[in-house]
């Protein structure tokens, strides 16, 4: 070895072997703080992950200290198991993904506790309040699907796309986005009892068309036909869905600068062993509006949202009567066995709650119905009025009332695009309270008496992630498993030519409405 690399590998030695004696002191240091000044109160973090229940299988809350100082330690705990220390000199505490799983998941039922310390720039240490939280004793469904873009996709060649997320850790992978079939816009994906196997997707293309792609245990078809909302009958021999003709308003002096204004709208219904569209009068009809069609978890009803077609004249915009457009919440009883629909009856009147009623998802235990209520529009997203409510459906058995009210977890912001987990102990929903302008997805609790706990922001590897990140996250859907056929796959299905070639038994329910220039869908893109 030449004299020079010689010397240089000596001082590389050197310099490991120094890291490592100060790891080692580090380490040290870290065992022990014997002395320290009580503060009396929780310390401050972000994001807020504190006072909650959480499940029994999230991903690790990593957080950041919102306290000056120079070293930071977290000491996370429960009932049993060795506790958990973290220490940095930065304010961001990351939590080893495999210590947090085993002492959450070993602990369900009982209180998980934050001790945060942080050693000043005199180098005394401060110890404040713990946090203290709850592990449930249910566990959540492992993924999330959910679409992700930017504010104003509709505005520029922008991606659209459908992830999805493994949150007992913070593995994303992409599902398809229309970067794959030149631009255009997906949404409205559904599932069949939260399960992967079998899935549909809303297509919109200028190039490919509008089509729906159905996704059976690997095989992957594509439906001619355009599905906007879609909700699986429970037997998965159905799935119910809404034809939309969608027109996009901006207003230039509103804190809200978009409307999406349903011009038409009618429900109709995919038979999946006979590949045909069918529909009934008493969901079509011509005179209203329907949409946000939902089945109940024994499959008996469909509930969706209706309005008069009379309350939508979308010509007169100078005394915006577009906007006092407000939904009933509906509901038909259906038999699968003769398919055969019964008569459509009101759960809410717009005309008692005064709020249009919009998204109804009900639990899988058939007990609880979530909606979003808001003071007009067909659109929750861009409603900042729109807020979560819970309908009680055992107790409306009893009494024949359906009472609703308004859930404590609201924000000041809009609430929209909600679901439940499987074992109906968790919901999901998206939340502009962050900001007002970007959607996040929140996680919440929901115990057996229909309390709902304080929400989670999704928790990020970085607990800085949402701080940067320049995309809404809307339409969330818990499934149990990911999705496992590839994003070319379904691609290769959109952009070709095979199709299952179906009539429709209406092209809308409505006569036809003259929309006035310039107004778009709200998938359109500039190509």
């Amino acid at each position: 070895m030449k004299r020079p690399y010689f010397y240089l590998f000596i001082i590389l030695v050197l310099l490991i072997l120094t890291a490592g004696v100060t790891a080692y002191i580090l380490k040290d240091e870290r065992v022990v703080i014997e002395q320290y000044n009580s503060i009396d109160r929780p310390a401050r973090i972000h994001p807020d992950y504190s006072g909650t229940v959480i499940p029994p299988n999230l991903a690790p809350l990593n957080f950041l200290v919102k306290e000056k100082g120079s070293y930071y330690c977290a000491k996370i705990s429960s009932k049993q198991g060795e506790p958990i220390e973290v220490f940095s000199r930065s304010p961001k505490i990351a939590i080893p993904c495999k210590s947090w799983s085993k002492l959450i998941s070993g602990n369900m039922g009982a209180e998980l506790y934050f001790d945060i310390f942080v050693k000043k720039t005199n180098g005394r240490w401060e110890r404040f309040q713990n946090i203290t939280n709850k592990i449930a004793n249910e566990k959540i469904d492992a993924f999330l699907i959910y679409r992700r873009m930017h504010p104003t996709h509709y505005r520029i060649n922008g991606k659209v796309g459908i992830y999805q997320r493994n949150i007992e850790n913070f593995k994303e992978s992409l599902v398809l986005d229309n970067g794959y079939y030149h631009l255009g816009c997906l949404n409205c994906h559904a599932f069949c009892q939260n399960h992967s196997s079998k899935m549909l997707i809303g297509i919109r293309s200028k190039r490919y068309g509008s089509s729906a792609l159905l996704l059976e245990d690997g095989a992957v078809n594509k439906i001619g036909a355009k599905f906007t909302y879609t909700s699986w009958h429970p037997s998965g021999r159905l799935a119910a869905f809404s034809i939309n003709n969608v027109a996009q308003l901006f207003h230039t002096a509103k804190n809200q600068v978009r409307e999406a204004v349903d011009v038409d709208s009618a429900l109709a219904y995919y038979l999946v062993d006979s590949k045909k569209v069918k529909t009934s009068a008493k969901i079509a009809q011509k005179n209203r509006l329907e949409t946000h069609p939902a089945w109940s978890a024994d499959g008996r009803y469909l509930y969706f949202c209706s309005a008069p077609i009379s309350q939508l004249d979308i010509d007169n915009t100078s005394d915006n009567r577009y906007s006092r457009v407000k939904y009933n919440l509906m509901r038909i009883s259906y038999d699968i066995a003769g398919d055969k629909w019964g008569e459509p009856e009101t759960v809410l009147s717009a005309r008692n709650t005064k709020m249009t009623a919009l998204l109804p998802r009900l639990s899988f235990d058939g007990r609880w119905l979530l909606l979003c209520m808001s003071d007009s529009g067909c659109f929750p997203a861009f409603r900042q009025s729109s807020d979560l409510y819970l309908m009680d459906l055992k107790a409306a058995e009893t009494t024949g009332q359906y009472n609703y009210r308004r859930l404590e977890i609201n924000s000041d912001q809009c609430e929209s695009w909600h679901s439940w987990s499987s074992n109906s102990r968790w919901i999901v929903f998206s939340s502009k309270r962050r900001d007002g302008v970007f959607t996040r997805l929140y996680i919440a609790y929901i115990d057996k008496d229909g309390i709902v706990y304080k929400p989670i922001l999704l928790p990020q590897k970085d607990p800085l992630f949402y701080d940067s990140c320049l995309q809404t996250y809307n339409t969330p859907e818990f499934v149990a498993e990911p999705v496992k056929v590839r994003a070319e796959t379904l691609a290769r299905a959109i952009r070709g030519s095979r199709r299952i070639n179906i009539d429709m038994p209406i092209s809308m329910a409505t006569p036809t409405t003259a929309v006035p220039a310039g107004y778009n869908e709200v998938w359109e893109q500039r190509e």
